[in-house]
């Protein structure tokens, strides 16, 4: 092993330790090793930009500017008001709406996104309520992995492998859509055994909740009906931009223009709430895993993993799987699908169909951040809101429920991949 690969191993391991013990904020982390292996030359600045996924970071921001503006609308509000009065108050209910909710908009947006927004709303309805809000933050939690398992954009993973493998939004809705699914109605039966003796509220709370005017919630009609259309638009342009020959960044980019042209908000503050630490770390950490490239890691690792299973398809796509769930229960699911994108490019590269491999790394990372708190950026979004309102979700307590329903979802995916593939 040379001098580059062993320093290049060394940057990588320094800024994954960095990560897992949040003693040095995972942007800086990332930046640090990104300029390190510049700095020692492992691979030189203007190639270090071509390991930069931009379709990647362009759906991240253009969804980034376009949710910032939609939810001055008070549209996301409306919907949490309104569903809570369907469900007459009743907490089973109104846990599994918000269960269902959580699922569509983290598919149909991203599941940081869609946690940032249902989070505080729960908050108020179960202070309304007069109950402990925990049980359901943790079903958020589950729901937010689980649906943004389904689309193109609800999870960054998805973003990663749909950029690196051409894979369009429908794609991913095809495969992945039907298991998660089936996935989300198990979730919602463990949840009623699970919980079925802590949803209990008087009836003047009940009543609380419908005298709550759900039309107030709407700050902006006009920004609503505007935020509605384009969103259909950039829906409609992610399905069929494979077909319009548009990367899926443009679109993205696109419908986050047209509302900073039409929405009328301050652009100032729309720009100040992007998550640019966000970005950085994902710019920093390709160029890591671009420097891992360079060297030759990448490679030799993909000749271990075929090596290993003999090249046989499915052993591969199993391990795949499950390594991928493991890892991302511990880990941040983003670098471990980095490392792993130009390990399965170059399996392709080497006679092996990879197809069923894209699918079981994002059934694997995706689904496997439910196993802990810190398995995914939204069950941390989650922790956070309720720990602001004095209900602390604790590592262990989310243990408890996380990781055997992990487990449980990695059974059933293994089985649907056995058959599919």
């Amino acid at each position: 092993m040379g001098t580059k690969q062993i320093l290049a191993i060394l940057i990588f391991l320094l800024v994954m330790i960095a990560i897992i013990s949040e003693k040095i904020n995972r942007c800086v982390a990332a930046l640090c090793g990104a300029l390190l292996m510049i700095l020692f030359n492992i691979l030189p600045l203007e190639v270090s930009l071509h390991h930069v996924d931009f379709n990647t970071i362009g759906v991240l921001i253009g969804m980034m500017i376009f949710v910032s503006v939609v939810k001055n609308s008070g549209l996301f509000e409306y919907i949490a008001i309104y569903t809570a009065k369907k469900a007459k108050g009743d907490p089973w209910k109104i846990m599994i709406s918000f269960v269902v909710i959580t699922a569509i908009l983290s598919a149909v947006l991203d599941n940081v996104t869609t946690v940032l927004l249902i989070g505080p709303m729960t908050i108020v309805i179960t202070q309304i309520l007069d109950i402990n809000p925990v049980p359901f933050l943790i079903t958020q939690i589950l729901a937010s992995n689980i649906g943004g398992t389904a689309t193109l954009i609800g999870d960054p993973p998805n973003i990663m492998i749909g950029s690196a493998a051409n894979l369009s939004f429908m794609d991913f809705v095809v495969n992945l859509g039907p298991i998660v699914a089936v996935l989300l109605v198990i979730l919602i039966i463990c949840f009623k055994y699970i919980y079925k003796n802590s949803l209990i509220v008087d009836a003047e709370n009940k009543g609380a909740i419908l005298k709550l005017d759900e039309h107030k919630a709407i700050k902006d009609r006009s920004l609503l009906i505007k935020s509605l259309i384009v969103m259909f638009f950039i829906l409609l342009g992610f399905s069929l931009h494979n077909v319009i020959h548009i990367d899926s960044s443009i679109v993205a980019l696109t419908g986050a223009t047209v509302m900073l042209l039409i929405g009328k908000q301050d652009i100032d503050d729309i720009l100040a709430s992007i998550e640019w630490s966000t970005i950085i770390f994902f710019t920093g950490l390709f160029v890591i895993v671009g420097g891992l490239q360079e060297v030759g890691i990448i490679n030799q690792l993909a000749t271990f993993i075929i090596s290993a299973t003999s090249g046989h398809p499915v052993f591969t796509m199993l391990i795949i799987l499950w390594l991928s769930a493991i890892v991302s229960s511990f880990l941040d699911n983003i670098p471990f699908v980095a490392t792993l994108i130009p390990l399965i490019l170059t399996m392709e590269t080497q006679g092996i169909d990879v197809m069923p491999l894209w699918w079981a790394t994002s059934l694997g990372a995706c689904l496997g951040g439910n196993g802990t708190l810190i398995g995914a950026s939204a069950n941390i979004v989650l922790a956070n809101v309720g720990q602001k309102h004095a209900h602390p979700i604790t590592f262990k307590n989310y243990f408890k429920i996380g990781f055997p329903i992990m487990i449980l979802t990695i059974i059933i995916s293994t089985l649907y991949l056995l058959i599919r593939f």
